[in-house]
């Protein structure tokens, strides 16, 4: 990705508490630079192609380097950037204090130097964050030696080690754990779960060695017994035992609520805790439990108007899982109308990522209502405000929606050309879904007019769809969406919300 494409995609990103920082910094030049224009630009035309922000900027700022300015305007709002998350986020502000410190002692500035690290020292114990109280440790003893450990007994400088040591044993046992649950985490993916004793046995290593490190822990640390019960839940969701996975979530949700001086502002990591577990129950269709993580989610509390906003998203999503699922779209189109005024008529202040995926799972709602017109307006506005959006998760999902959606409306001329753009894109992977190739075939050869011949192809066409849902790769993409499902509606030529509910019977 070029630095101009970086450029567009940080400015499209931007929150308005940063947007506003980063006006106010700007107000302070007496003339109006360069990027400043530049950013204007990027700002109200962020779908614009980059050669025409090019040339619009060159138009309105004849002479100037447009290189030059896009590289300051990138920098600058990195550091605006930087600048709020000092003020709202206690791991970036203990960093700043250390390298300011290193610049204090630069300057002979001793006695500050040392107050502002047992500061930093002082508050990393607070927040648990060793990280910081290494460095901060090492770099006070490193300038007491460079000193001659001015008015320090050697009692006083056992401590100071001991306590160095204490933080190295933390981050090692912390290490040790998250490479077990990384390692669990990557064998599920390409493994899956176990289907069988032998396939359950081969995880017993991880399992084992997961529990000789919490034994030989003080579980009073924050860390550590969080990465310990994310092992367990992930853990006991492989091996099938959901009512303990749910155990350990709920009491990984209670450690969190007891530890909330931990939490930043906002709590952005104990939101993607409870998206985890609530996608995690998703995956295995409880969403009966899913209700209380989602009144969790309700009672976050934060002062920023775009975390509050994107909360209310993710919320609304998983309302609307259930549903989706379940075939139940009328239940979905009343959900909508009830986040109108939270939600969609506040989209365009969504980030990216939220934006795409509202917009995606309200296109599949109106596939399912059979609304394809707004299925496609809604899909449009992430090709329109989303010029580059492959690095996204939901990219496959995205582009097969819009297959399902042109074949829907009987566009087969645009239909033909999106075929082949995803032909020529799966030639150079190296290992495309299977239901990408399997709905590329499939569209370009309508279902037949007979009832007995869409039968007896449905037969055929059954077995393909039922290996595929056994495949753990497919299932990265199936469980977004059935296109399985909309595959047997199209050619059994019945309602598809018919075919998600029996799923869903068969299931339960």
């Amino acid at each position: 990705m070029t630095r101009i494409q970086s450029l567009v995609l940080l400015v499209n990103s931007m929150t308005l508490p940063e947007k506003k920082a980063f006006r106010l910094k700007s107000a302070l030049s007496r003339t109006a630079p360069n990027y400043l224009t530049l950013y204007s630009i990027i700002e109200k035309n962020g779908s614009m192609p980059i050669a025409s922000i090019r040339e619009k900027f060159l138009r309105e700022r004849p002479g100037s380097s447009f290189e030059t300015a896009a590289g300051y305007l990138y920098e600058i709002l990195i550091q605006t950037i930087l600048g709020l998350r000092l003020e709202q986020d206690s791991y970036y502000t203990l960093f700043n204090k250390i390298s300011l410190a290193r610049v204090l002692f630069e300057k002979s500035l001793f006695d500050e130097g040392f107050e502002l690290l047992n500061e930093v020292m002082i508050k990393a114990e607070k927040y648990e964050n060793y990280y910081a109280l290494l460095l901060a440790s090492r770099l006070e003893l490193e300038h007491l030696l460079a000193l001659n450990f001015p008015n320090l007994s050697e009692k006083a400088l056992l401590k100071k080690q001991f306590k160095l040591n204490e933080s190295l044993k933390y981050l090692r046992k912390i290490n040790e754990q998250s490479s077990l649950f990384e390692i669990l985490k990557h064998r599920v993916v390409y493994k899956g779960h176990p289907r069988s004793p032998k396939q359950k046995n081969e995880l017993n290593d991880l399992v084992f060695s997961e529990l000789s490190i919490v034994a030989s822990q003080n579980l009073e640390n924050f860390e550590i017994r969080k990465l310990h019960q994310l092992f367990q839940s992930n853990y006991l969701i492989s091996a099938g035992d959901y009512q303990s996975a749910l155990h350990s979530y709920y009491e990984l949700n209670t450690l969190f609520e007891a530890n909330k001086h931990l939490w930043n502002n906002p709590p952005i990591y104990y939101l993607n805790m409870l998206e985890g577990v609530l996608e995690s129950l998703r995956s295995i269709r409880n969403y009966q439990e899913m209700n209380y993580f989602i009144e969790q989610l309700k009672k976050i509390e934060s002062t920023s108007i775009d975390f509050r906003l994107n909360l209310t998203c993710l919320t609304f999503q998983y309302e609307l899982f259930p549903f989706i699922d379940t075939g139940d779209f009328g239940a979905c189109l009343d959900l909508m109308k009830h986040y109108k005024s939270t939600l969609y008529d506040k989209i365009s202040s969504l980030d990216r990522i939220r934006q795409t995926e509202l917009c995606l799972y309200t296109s599949l709602v109106y596939i399912g209502t059979s609304e394809f017109k707004k299925a496609h307006k809604f899909l449009n506005q992430i090709f329109l405000s989303v010029k580059n959006f492959s690095f996204m998760p939901l990219y496959r999902t995205i582009r097969l929606v819009n297959l399902i959606i042109l074949y829907s409306l009987g566009d087969f001329d645009l239909i033909q050309y999106e075929i082949r753009s995803m032909k020529r894109d799966l030639s150079g992977t190296d290992k495309g879904y299977k239901i990408e190739h399997f709905l590329l075939k499939f569209l370009n050869k309508p279902p037949p007019a007979i009832v007995a011949s869409r039968s007896k192809q449905w037969g055929k066409i059954k077995v393909l769809c039922d290996e595929m849902h056994h495949d753990l790769f497919e299932q990265q993409i199936l469980r977004i969406f059935d296109f399985t499902a909309w595959v047997e509606a199209q050619t059994r030529k019945v309602p598809l919300s018919d075919v998600l509910q029996n799923k869903m019977k068969s299931r339960g």
